[in-house]
């Protein structure tokens, strides 16, 4: 057994074709190793094809006939369309001796062992074409029939036995190391050795169970969709994807027969150390919902699910006293059998117990109950439906409780019931129209779709990548958070444009010209706006823009910055932006104003956040910086150097800003903020690598006459490697508030000396790292990586709001 080994689990509609199966190939080889384990189901609708020809042998045999032609047409073109002739043949003979076989079966001959070994040839097929495929295409992979393994006996709702199944397994794998494993879902062994199906989409239970067995690390169920949303997205199309969910809700949701989640999937998760993770096989990055180990309170409902085909088990009883009997001999019957009802209600004064379940299981419930000798006449009722919200804290709280009532007033409804957990409230009605009464009850109880506008400042080098990236990540930023992002300005130090019906990204800089208004002042055209919130993104380095920062909040704009100016002003001057966005409750984001995407601000917040207190820090704060000495080792002149980092988009508009020093004299004083020193920009003493005689020169002119920064350089640059050293241009902070940033020489073993070109490093003491530093490294410079930190604080914001 190894930790690290993953099981990834894929089901009918991610095999319902030869595409289908290709893409499944194609997740394997991107995204599992050579000892992981996959689970199968029956390739597209094999199964209910399967279930149909049965139900024809007893009603017309040349139909039935037909049925299993085409079902077998089916199987053999997948085969052919997948596999090269000499490896598809030995398939094929297997598939055709095992449709003869089935094709001399009679409906007298069809018990239910029988049966289960009918319907259990769509896994068979599917794990032995998918494991000869992906050999196919060089990943040596087995498949493996898991009634050689599981063992369970034949119910209701079967178990899988783990103490006969873990030896069994074991062997199997020790068989074939170095291999992927492909097993057949759905289906384990009884002590006779006939075949046992697991019940309702039971490949996802047995893909949880074998992975618990097998000590894997993850499940990845990967299906049609990405994921739990908080209704189902066919149903309901502003339903957004939670990408965390606590096992506990999930369980819920499980036990309510939610398509997404099965029942009894979760019982191996929450009896293991398993990390579950459900996505989307057609869309692999659409992202993916997360079942956490989490049991924290909850503040109301998530989901809003629904099932058709819901039954009722009435069981009337004469006396009171008896009412209470049957009530206790239930609670210690159903959960013994695993037949947790969907809902129950006890109606006292007519002597009734209502039990409801899907149709599925219904029958074997019935079964049960009769033979169980309880004193109460059973009665089955079909023709039901059923709407339920779930969520930790959904029956206290009140608002939910009330819109979720307010909803079934005027509907057939049968009775309403909460969980005794506590996590879900269910209605069960007459035959109703489920889709427009989830739509109601999750438009009612959840917010209605967030509208965001966005205005941009700044159209430059970090904006116009920006807008870029915002086009590419649309569409997942909107599913992801349930809201709408709509770009509705971008301005720059001159002109503005405003559109409060949207501007597309990909034409914001091609249509300014033509669109923009003279000025700098468009707040007052915000006015009409009918967004729920407006976010202005500052890529600028202006300062007369971030003077500006008070005012947005008090016109309730929310600001994601990547201009330091404010960050890194006066006392006074930060203290009052701070407190204008606290005033308003508007949020003021800059992670980006100090390492470029990486989580510097956030990390350092973080550890305040969590009861450290910081002692210093120090690295390598400028990426421009970074790179600019790493590649300066004497062989072209320094001026040489910087004007590649120009031309490359590497550094400030004027790259004096980034050699004076102030760049990283600016996120010094940020970050010593965020680590609750207050450190005032003057108190830093700054080395700035500027010629006093370039200072005030045109930027044309700086390089025209930058041959006096190469002396200078290049005499520093002699001095250390006749020391053996290596320049670089460091920060330090200590918790005293003594702050330097400058020019150091190193011995070329230093940490801060061996980085890649454009890295930062970032080494944070603390009262928790004060022997070992929390260090932070990565690119610190470059559009690409200051236009995702931009967006992270987007993401970051639509989870605050």
């Amino acid at each position: 057994m190894t930790l690290t080994r993953q099981l990834h689990k894929f089901g009918g509609s991610s095999l319902a074709d030869a595409s289908c199966y290709r893409n499944v190939a194609h997740i394997l080889e991107q995204y599992s190793s050579a000892d992981d384990l996959v689970v199968v189901s029956a390739a597209g609708k094999t199964t209910n094809r399967l279930i149909q020809w049965l139900s024809l042998l007893s009603k017309d045999g040349r139909l039935a006939h037909e049925s299993l032609q085409d079902l077998r047409t089916f199987q053999q073109h997948l085969i052919e369309e997948l596999l090269e002739e000499t490896v598809a043949d030995e398939l094929l003979t297997s598939l055709h001796l095992e449709f003869s076989e089935l094709g001399q079966l009679t409906d007298s001959e069809i018990t239910p062992a029988r049966q289960a070994w009918v319907l259990g040839h769509g896994e068979l097929w599917s794990s032995r074409l998918l494991a000869a495929l992906l050999t196919h295409k060089g990943m040596a992979a087995r498949a493996l029939d898991s009634r050689s393994f599981l063992r369970a006996e034949r119910a209701a709702q079967p178990e899988v036995d783990r103490g006969r199944s873990l030896p069994l397994l074991q062997n199997e794998l020790a068989q074939h190391s170095g291999h992927r494993m492909v097993i057949t879902g759905f289906m384990a062994s009884n002590q006779a050795g006939e075949t046992v199906l697991l019940g309702r989409n039971g490949s996802d239970y047995s893909a949880t169970v074998i992975g618990a067995l097998a000590g894997v690390s993850r499940v990845t169920i990967w299906s049609d969709v990405a994921g739990v949303y908080s209704a189902d997205p066919r149903l309901v199309s502003d339903a957004c994807l939670l990408p965390l969910l606590r096992l506990d809700e999930a369980d819920e949701l499980a036990r309510l027969a939610a398509p997404v989640l099965h029942s009894r999937t979760l019982q191996p998760v929450a009896q293991s150390a398993i990390d579950l993770t459900l996505r989307c096989s057609l869309q692999p990055e659409s992202g993916s919902t997360r079942v956490e180990r989490v049991l924290a309170s909850g503040r109301g409902a998530k989901i809003i699910t629904s099932l058709d085909e819901v039954c009722l088990l009435e069981l009337s009883v004469s006396r009171a006293q008896t009412l209470e009997q049957v009530e206790r001999e239930l609670a210690t019957l159903l959960p013994k059998a695993q037949l947790i009802p969907l809902a129950q209600a006890v109606e006292t004064d007519k002597g009734q117990i209502l039990l409801a379940y899907t149709a599925e299981v219904a029958n074997g419930v019935l079964a049960l109950l009769q033979d169980s000798g309880l004193p109460a006449e059973i009665r089955l009722r079909d023709g039901f439906t059923m709407v339920a919200a779930v969520g930790a804290g959904v029956v206290i709280n009140p608002v939910h409780c009330h819109g979720f009532q307010q909803q079934l007033k005027g509907q057939p409804v049968e009775f309403i019931a909460e969980a005794e957990s506590g996590l879900s409230l269910v209605a069960v009605l007459r035959q109703a129209d489920t889709q427009t009464l989830v739509q109601l009850i999750h438009q009612n109880l959840f917010q209605a779709q967030k509208r965001i506008g966005l205005i941009l400042c700044g159209k430059g080098n970090i904006g116009s990548r920006w807008l870029e990236l915002l086009e590419e990540e649309k569409v997942a930023l909107e599913k992801r958070h349930g809201m709408s992002f709509t770009l509705i300005g971008v301005a720059d130090s001159r002109r503005y444009w405003l559109n409060l019906q949207g501007i597309e990204p990909v034409q914001a800089l091609t249509l300014f010209d033509d669109e923009a208004t003279d000025g700098t002042d468009w707040l007052p055209a915000l006015g009409q706006h009918d967004y729920d919130e407006l976010v202005v993104l500052d890529v600028t380095a202006s300062k007369a823009l971030s003077e500006r920062y008070p005012e947005f909040a008090s016109h309730g704009l929310h600001l994601i910055s990547a201009n330091k100016v404010a960050g890194s002003a006066k006392g006074k001057v930060y203290r009052a932006v701070v407190d204008a966005f606290e005033k308003s409750s508007r949020h003021w984001l800059y992670n980006a104003t100090v390492g470029a995407g990486l989580p510097v601000n956030h990390t350092v917040k973080d550890l305040r956040d969590s009861g450290d207190t910081i002692i210093a820090v120090s690295g390598i704060f400028s990426g421009t910086l970074s790179w600019l000495f790493q590649q300066f080792d004497g062989s072209l002149p320094f001026s040489q150097l910087l004007e590649q980092a120009w031309q490359q988009g590497l550094t400030e508009p004027d790259p004096r800003h980034d050699l004076d020093g102030s760049d990283v004299m600016r996120k010094l004083v940020i970050l010593a903020r965020e680590s609750g020193l207050a450190l005032e920009p003057e108190q830093v003493k700054v080395e700035s690598l500027v010629p006093e005689e370039l200072e005030t020169l045109s930027l044309d002119a700086f390089f025209e006459q930058s041959d006096v920064l190469d002396e200078r350089l290049q005499a520093r640059l002699s001095k250390a490697q006749r020391e053996g050293k290596v320049l670089r241009y460091i920060a330090r902070l200590d918790k005293n508030g003594h702050a330097v940033v400058g020019l150091e020489a190193l011995e070329p073993e230093h940490a801060l000396a061996n980085l890649l070109p454009c890295d930062n490093i970032f080494a944070i003491e603390s009262r928790w790292y004060r022997d070992n530093p929390l260090v932070i490294r990565g690119p610190g410079a470059g559009r690409d990586v200051t236009a995702g930190a931009l967006l992270s604080d987007l993401n970051r914001l639509a989870r605050l709001l």
